[in-house]
């Protein structure tokens, strides 16, 4: 491989080569840098340029390793970070122009615990405004492109990150998700993704002046989006670190106990009141295939009070989330993002103060019985949409805009709401009007078990294959 094409490694190969000197870390930066100088001003992913520094902590790393020094599991690899998370030295301004002069003075956990696993964060990437929308574009940036095309919505909130890795630049990337903030823009650009269950990974921003709502904390989790399902693990096994900022993180080892096979996969197409698209099933279609291959035993089944989880869930994050962030969307917010709000809340009535303290209450309800429907499950296979990744915008079209963006998306926030781990994989590569798109498809994971989704993702991953070949030859 020539040496400008470093960018192509994996995070498990770059970690592997850079850690017994085949390559230098300096070697790979630059080439992740000259990469992210190519196509970024096509995209428009990464919104704060880390080169300088990036580089400058290469050389640092492979004079550690020429010193003999232990190395982390991340050694070498370039990283992007979501700009809504403290990093030291850059504006956590969560898309938000009114934001953009905070400066953060420390680290969140997830960026320490990857630098401390010898990553190196070329670039920090967009955000819609308050990262509050499955679409990437605000006044501050702009907007973000999906790298398969115009076509496409890159997803939101965490569609910089996306679009960044699919592309090339940077072999992880960072992102977030409190209703599907990871899994959307891994839906829309073939990415593969796992939003960690509850307590999961340690969170927590420094600069943040008052505590976070308490759907905020029990919802919101941190992640990464990456191009194959290894790299994906090896990320999430550093994200998992623990951090006293976190007093509430969960540090569950990586591997679970081994479970007796066959290992039993729920299945579904239910889209309740929804159409599901003929490709999306098609991509359903080649995951179960793929899965019973593989030796899982896949079993099609209704699923315990879906709908009704999802609903009272969202109903009850936007209640919160009008009491807490509300008055700051209403000051600052652009006009599109109010617009926005203003048909969420029409979709999402906001609860009183009785409906809500019950509806935290019966949150436990459902988890109880989802905890309970796993114990002979513990995998579920879903659809994340009923249809292939809407076109951008599309929530700004009205009440039928945000059915299609949000309103549809029934396997996402429910998911976060009981505080189960759910995947995106690529199932399928469609030809659709405007274009090639990736379809995915979501499995939902036992509490604790992030490592089941990556063993059964891996299974669909080795089927269908790894979307950024196809993507770099559309690019290039």
């Amino acid at each position: 491989m020539n040496e400008i094409d470093f960018w192509r490694l994996s995070a498990v190969e770059i970690s592997r080569l850079t850690r017994v000197g085949d390559i230098s870390a300096e070697q790979v930066t630059q080439s992740h840098v000259d990469r992210m100088a190519k196509i970024n001003p096509q995209l428009n992913a990464v919104v704060e340029d880390l080169s300088t520094a990036a580089l400058e902590r290469a050389c640092y790393l492979d004079a550690k390793r020429a010193s003999g020094a232990e190395l982390g599991p991340l050694h070498g690899v370039p990283v992007t970070i979501k700009i809504n998370v403290d990093q030291a030295g850059s504006p956590t301004s969560n898309g938000v122009f009114a934001f953009k002069d905070i400066i953060a003075e420390k680290n969140a956990p997830l960026v320490t615990n990857l630098l401390n696993a010898g990553a190196i964060v070329i670039g920090r990437t967009n955000t819609p405004e308050f990262s509050f929308r499955a679409e990437t574009e605000n006044r501050l940036y702009g907007r973000t492109h999906n790298p398969w095309g115009l076509h496409a919505s890159p997803g939101g909130s965490s569609g910089g990150a996306g679009a960044a890795v699919m592309s090339g630049i940077g072999a992880l990337a960072h992102g977030n998700d409190i209703g599907g903030s990871l899994r959307f823009p891994a839906y829309a650009t073939g990415a593969v993704t796992i939003k960690p269950g509850l307590n999961r990974v340690p969170a927590w921003n420094p600069s943040q002046k008052v505590e976070r709502g308490v759907l905020a904390q029990q919802m919101s989790v941190q992640g990464f989006l990456a191009r194959s399902v290894d790299d994906l693990r090896l990320g999430m096994q550093t994200a998992v670190q623990p951090c006293l900022g976190d007093p509430f993180h969960a540090p569950v080892p990586w591997d679970g106990e081994r479970l007796k096979t066959p290992v039993k996969v729920a299945f579904t197409k239910n889209m309740y009141e929804f159409n599901l698209d003929p490709e999306v099933s098609k991509a359903l279609d080649e995951a179960k295939s793929a899965l019973i291959d593989a030796g899982y035993e896949v079993e099609e089944v209704d699923l315990p009070l879906l709908r009704e989880c999802a609903m009272e869930g969202y109903r009850a994050l936007l209640t919160e989330v009008s009491h807490t962030i509300g008055a700051d969307i209403q000051t600052h917010g652009s006009p599109a993002i109010k617009m926005v709000f203003e048909e969420y809340y029409r979709q999402f009535p906001q609860m009183d103060k009785e409906e809500f303290v019950e509806a935290l209450a019966k949150r436990t309800y459902y988890a109880r019985m989802w905890s309970e429907f796993m114990d002979t499950y513990p995998l579920v296979l879903t659809p994340f949409l009923p249809n292939p990744i809407f076109k951008p915008d599309r929530d700004l079209e009205g009440a039928e805009g945000v059915r299609e963006v949000l309103g549809a998306a029934l396997y996402s926030y429910s998911m976060n709401y009981v505080g189960l781990p759910a995947g995106i994989v690529p199932a399928r590569l469609s030809i659709l009007q405007g274009g090639q798109q990736p379809i995915g498809v979501q499995l939902v994971g036992q509490r604790w078990r992030e490592d089941l989704i990556c063993n059964a993702m891996g299974e669909i991953e080795s089927r269908v294959g790894r979307m950024s070949e196809p993507l770099w030859e559309l690019l290039d």
